[in-house]
């Protein structure tokens, strides 16, 4: 089992679209729905003048096995804030979201310079919690009606690593 992190390639986005769409995946994700292929196209277009970013695939063998990332970069704060998405449910249970976690946090810290990674995720995304929580995230606090999606208002947990200490 070869587990790796590539950046996110033209030829990802037929998978990005099947995982995004697929709704056992995107019950915690807050995409505008469907996702389509022509419309993903131009956001992968979009990538190349941005520094705020940075989108890698998740492989696992050698196949796309889901998506893992860094938002809204800030190098003088050396922050960022990360995202998961693994494909279908043949990738999990297998230990594919920790060990690629632990190669992003190493590239953020070695190539981006990053000092401190956070996340939200739902109140009721027991899951993620677990996973996050397993690769060293610590929850800072609840965010009451943090974010107002398919009409309703969500309440979600903030959390935060601190780089140095990770490693």
């Amino acid at each position: 089992m070869q587990i790796t992190i590539r950046k996110f390639q033209e030829d990802d986005i037929p998978y990005k679209v099947k995982w995004i769409n697929d709704t056992n995946n995107n019950k915690y994700l807050h995409y505008d729905l469907p996702l389509r292929e022509d419309k993903t196209l131009q956001w992968f277009k979009s990538l190349d003048d941005r520094d705020d970013r940075i989108d890698y695939t998740i492989t696992y063998s050698g196949k796309p096995a889901g998506l893992i990332g860094l938002l809204n970069i800030e190098f003088e704060s050396m922050e960022a804030e990360y995202y998961i998405c693994l494909g279908g449910e043949e990738f999990r249970g297998k230990g594919i979201a920790s060990i690629a976690t632990d190669l992003l946090i190493k590239k953020a810290y070695k190539e981006l310079n990053l000092k401190k990674i956070y996340l939200y995720t739902e109140v009721d995304n027991i899951r993620a919690q677990k996973l996050f929580e397993k690769c060293g995230f610590e929850q800072e606090k609840l965010l009451r009606n943090n974010l107002f999606y398919n009409g309703k208002h969500v309440d979600r947990y903030l959390y935060i690593l601190d780089v140095e200490n990770y490693l």
